[in-house]
């Protein structure tokens, strides 16, 4: 039995992008960051091309100062970011800050090991959060920084958006609009190692946890 070809996300955005451009087009984007090291990349390689919204929600941080560190260093590389006016610039949303939302997904699941149910659990939540705020608020589409890392599930994230995109959100009665999601893989074409340089370039801070107690 054949194995199904996996499916390249970031050439999955190039032509998304591609499209686009032939009809000067410039959607609109929510995209969620965990951090400015992740965003650092993923930002310069959307905001030519969407109208890019980061959004910041990380109810996983379970530290109130690594949230607020991590929010501070993101808002910062943001505002470097739109000194260059020749580019698109980029806006910057804070979600609230709820460390029991995490908590309550991650019960019964504190044993697991990294990459574990725990995690797409988390995956699940930040991207529902990120499809509900964006339905709600008429972006195009819905991506997440998150495909970058190494250490996450490329396949499992965008597998997550992509059913996401296609059901109705859930805190929405009813959605005012369908959103998209973008399919990425931003670790592609040493997204990673750029995210690295860009940190020395920028000296932001990076942290070596995905931010719950678990990866602690």
């Amino acid at each position: 039995m054949s194995t199904p070809n996996k499916i390249n996300y970031n050439n999955e955005m190039k032509k998304l992008i591609e499209a686009n451009s032939k009809f000067s087009v410039k959607p609109t984007l929510l995209l969620h960051a965990c951090c400015a090291p992740c965003a650092s990349i993923c930002m310069d390689r959307v905001r030519d091309y969407f109208d890019t919204t980061v959004f910041f929600y990380n109810p996983n941080i379970t530290s109130a100062l690594e949230f607020d560190k991590r929010k501070a260093e993101l808002a910062r590389l943001i505002d470097i970011y739109n000194e260059d006016k020749d580019r698109g610039l980029l806006n910057l949303i804070v979600s609230n800050y709820n460390p029991d939302e995490f908590m309550s997904i991650a019960r019964g699941y504190e044993d697991c090991p990294e990459r574990g149910k725990r995690c797409m659990l988390c995956y699940e939540l930040r991207l529902r959060h990120t499809y509900d705020y964006a339905t709600a608020h008429n972006f195009d589409y819905f991506a997440t920084t998150l495909t970058l890392s190494p250490l996450k599930d490329a396949e499992a994230l965008n597998r997550i958006g992509l059913n996401m995109a296609q059901s109705p959100a859930t805190d929405l009665n009813p959605p005012t609009k369908h959103t998209a999601y973008l399919p990425t893989d931003f670790k592609k074409d040493n997204g990673y190692p750029e995210s690295i340089r860009l940190s020395k370039e920028y000296d932001l801070y990076r942290q070596n946890y995905c931010g719950c107690v678990y990866s602690k």
